[in-house]
């Protein structure tokens, strides 16, 4: 090989062409870019031998990836689903460990593999599940955020085994393992009380400043992503949660949905480096002698991580489809699972043979639990008359729409920029409003104005139909995805709606489709306010135009 420089060429040209591959077969990137790994990794052509400069791609991808999570997750959010994320997280975690060590011993294993496998079962793989959830745009969802904060636990559970196993197995270590948790302690609680004095005292100044030029707040973000990365794998955390970290630190401040923009590009690309290093890392050759165990594990974990994870939501009061969207998103192990079966074949722990187990799983789970997540409405569609069981009669934590005394004129659906302006103007036209929104945090801030609003999923038929939509008159959704607008259409339609319907979206092929669903009107806000602008700019009635700028002059 010539050098690094071409061999990540090649890399990216194999990438983009798996991944048009991919696009015409619609199948998931994820896929076909861990796809692209095994085929350069040992296991087949060998292309791949600047692991070192692919690991830093690598990394430096993780890095932004859990910098834009923690940006989008203010204090207050954490607060919200902190319980269910924890009683979750340790729930799914302890139920994984024991089953699996119970299916790890009647499947032959000794006693040390099966609970070496057993905990690599524990773990889902916060990378790829953020990454899904953002291409679908849950991040911000209930269930998003509570699946974000149970994979946050995870990690933290990680962190402690890698650091118990090291202690165990290491025979000249300095400190006992009580000791050497006490210190882990110490210096988490140091941690996060320099987060909260960063974030009290100096980022919100610096971020002010820094904005005045928009190229130097971007290298800031980045900076100070990787550097909490850094401090975090230096304390003895992961890279991810020092990232996470790094992101919470600046999400209050007002320059954070433009670093998050200006980052996603930037993102998504290093991250591409990942899937491929994950893909070259499976050694397929210690697989052929393990499928029926591995075929065991992967059901378990396929079927079982997300049942107890409804279980568990079910129980704290939550809706069976809260418990259902989040529950897919454990139902893979992760790259962590792979590294604890390393660490063990380097302890003496384990063999060969028990680490190809645990790969094997590992890309069994993580490509089937892609389609599960990519495809999980449909999925829910189709089992939710079976998953009552899940739920209780009331779900108190999502109280069920019911018929309101208010008789709205409009219901309105999304309440962000464009929602917000919109219901701000119907409300002044002396209009009856329902705003309607799965953002608790968005529905409490509009509650505080004065709307009157509802906790709902546009996505979501059995909430539609729970909705007093006979009363209304129109029905407008400002959400820019045309699935969910289809979606919320093919609903009102079934439920007999007959007023008018107003749906936003993204580009004109997407108005095109809503069109042939019957809208009555398709908003399409950049679009429709740069026509306005373009009409204002390139008016012909040049003395009715003088009048208007006479009466508000434009102040540059």
């Amino acid at each position: 090989m010539p050098g690094v420089f071409y061999e990540i060429g090649i890399l990216l040209g194999l990438a983009a062409a798996a991944g048009a591959l991919a696009q015409w077969l619609r199948q998931p990137l994820i896929v076909a870019f861990i796809a692209v790994g095994i085929f350069a990794g040992p296991s087949f052509v060998g292309l791949l031998q600047s692991g070192n400069e692919v690991d830093l791609l690598a990394r430096l991808g993780i890095a932004l990836l859990l910098f834009v999570v923690g940006l989008k997750l203010d204090l207050h959010i954490i607060r919200t689903v902190g319980p269910v994320a924890l009683a979750s997280g340790l729930g799914q975690v302890i139920f994984t460990s024991v089953i699996g060590y119970v299916l790890g011993l009647l499947l032959g294993l000794d006693h040390i593999a099966a609970i070496y496998v057993a905990v690599a079962l524990t773990f889902s793989s916060t990378i790829i599940i953020v990454k899904l959830l953002s291409d679908k745009r849950e991040v911000d969802s209930l269930h998003g955020r509570i699946a974000i904060g149970f994979l946050i636990v995870q990690d933290i559970v990680v962190v402690l085994v890698m650091i118990a196993l090291t202690a165990f197995g290491s025979a000249e270590a300095n400190r006992s393992f009580g000791q050497e948790a006490l210190w882990i302690v110490a210096k988490g609680v140091a941690m996060l009380v320099s987060v909260a004095l960063l974030m009290r005292y100096v980022l919100p100044h610096l971020t002010q400043r820094l904005a005045r030029t928009p190229e130097l707040l971007v290298l800031f973000a980045i900076a100070w992503a990787v550097l909490g990365a850094m401090v975090g794998d230096a304390l003895g955390f992961s890279k991810e949660v020092g990232a996470f970290l790094a992101g919470v630190s600046i999400a209050s401040t007002a320059f954070r949905e433009q670093i998050a923009a200006r980052l996603v590009s930037l993102r998504d690309f290093l991250l591409l480096f990942f899937f491929v290093e994950l893909g070259a890392s499976l050694d397929l050759g210690t697989l052929g002698a393990q499928w029926f165990s591995a075929m065991v594990f992967s059901l378990f974990v396929l079927i079982g991580n997300p049942l107890i994870v409804m279980a568990i939501m079910g129980y704290m009061g939550y809706r069976k489809r809260t418990g259902f969207l989040a529950g897919l998103t454990v139902a893979q192990i992760s790259e962590f699972s792979l590294i604890l079966a390393g660490l063990g074949l380097s302890l003496g722990h384990l063999d060969r043979e028990t680490v190809g187990l645990v790969t094997l799983v590992g890309l069994v789970t993580i490509s089937a639990s892609t389609y599960l997540i990519l495809y999980s409405h449909p999925i829910y569609e189709r089992l939710a008359p079976w998953l009552g069981v899940f739920e209780r009669k009331v779900a108190f934590r999502e109280q069920r729409a019911t018929p309101s005394q208010l008789e709205p004129d409009v219901l309105l659906f999304g309440i962000g920029r464009f929602g917000k302006a919109l219901a701000e103007n119907l409300r002044s036209g002396g209009c009856r409003l329902l705003v309607i929104d799965f953002d608790p945090e968005a529905i409490r801030s509009q509650k505080l104005e004065g709307f009157a609003v509802q906790y709902g999923d546009a996505s979501d038929p059995e909430f539609i139909a729970a909705l007093p939509i006979q009363k209304a008159n129109c029905v407008v959704c400002t959400i820019r995805d045309v699935d969910i607008g289809q979606t919320l259409v093919q609903s009102l339609r079934q439920l007999g709606f007959v007023g008018k319907i107003a749906v936003a979206a993204e580009a004109q092929s997407d108005v095109e489709r809503l069109t042939q669903l019957g809208v009555d009107r398709v908003f399409v806000p950049y679009a429709d306010a740069a026509r306005e602008a373009a009409k204002f700019v390139l008016g012909s009635d040049q003395e009715g135009r003088h009048e208007e700028l006479q009466e508000h002059p434009v102040r540059l």
